[in-house]
């Protein structure tokens, strides 16, 4: 088995070096991630510039560009192989509900998945790194069962995986969940610059909304590893009846 790893904590993170560690014993593994933290960069590729590749003195590669530019220039360019599978992560702080649009660490994964191979995003819930080899072996033991299922080489799928900040022994099994939903996220912060112009921080994600039994929320809050399923398709399918008889409405207006 062949497994890609990438990240958007960029390739010294915590997290990464332990998913090598714990992958590296049941895979040929691979490391190509970014060389700086690129949280919440979501799908982006750098399109206007052009991204270098270099190589740490841990074997790692590390690339100029976002999360989903690492794995698509080894899919496309680095690598004289196809992986069986990429996993992205251990993320610092938790990717459940609206964070998977924004998190680059979905966003690597994904970027795997529009490619037609199966692809796992992994997080922390918490940020600190505490506990991160527990989380690791989380991944290992799941990344073992996927392969004993024969879950890899068809059709991809890609997986969204968060973990309670916990010592091994005291995580709950996986419970497969939906994503549940945040508030707004909180006020921009705004400061005055040296040069006395204000300055804008994005400011910190919103509480939980909808974190009922059943959401990705609910699963970690009780000590579960939380695994969803995610998918691209962004069409309200539920409303294009609706949209379709608006149209026709407006045009006969005209």
């Amino acid at each position: 088995m062949k497994i890609l790893i990438s990240n958007d904590d960029g390739y010294q993170a915590p997290g990464i070096v332990a998913l090598h560690k714990a992958l590296a014993e049941i895979a040929d593994v691979e490391v190509i991630a970014p060389e700086h933290n690129n949280s919440a960069k979501s799908n982006a590729l750098t399109l206007s510039a052009p991204l270098y590749v270099h190589q740490a003195h841990n074997g790692f590669r590390y690339v100029t560009g976002t999360p989903a530019d690492c794995v698509h220039i080894a899919l496309k360019g680095l690598l004289d192989y196809r992986p069986d599978l990429v996993v992205s992560g251990i993320n610092n702080g938790a990717n459940m509900g609206d964070d998977t649009i924004y998190s680059g660490t979905v966003g690597a994964a994904m970027e795997a998945y529009l490619f037609g191979i199966p692809a796992i995003a992994i997080s922390q819930i918490e940020k600190g790194w505490a506990h991160v080899d527990a989380a690791a072996q989380v991944a290992q033991r799941l990344v073992q069962r996927i392969e004993r299922e024969r879950m890899l080489g068809g059709a991809a799928w890609l997986l969204n995986v968060n973990v309670p900040n916990r010592p091994v022994d005291e995580l709950k099994p996986i419970k497969v969940c939906r994503l549940g939903r945040r508030h707004a996220a909180e006020k921009v912060i705004t400061q005055d610059s040296p040069r006395g112009d204000t300055m804008y921080w994005i400011a910190g994600a919103g509480g939980a909304k909808d974190s009922g039994e059943g959401t990705d929320f609910h699963a970690t809050a009780s000590g579960h590893v939380a695994l969803t399923p995610l998918q691209i398709d962004l069409t309200d399918h539920a409303r294009l009846g609706e949209w379709g008889e608006a149209v026709a409405r407006l045009d006969a207006a005209d």
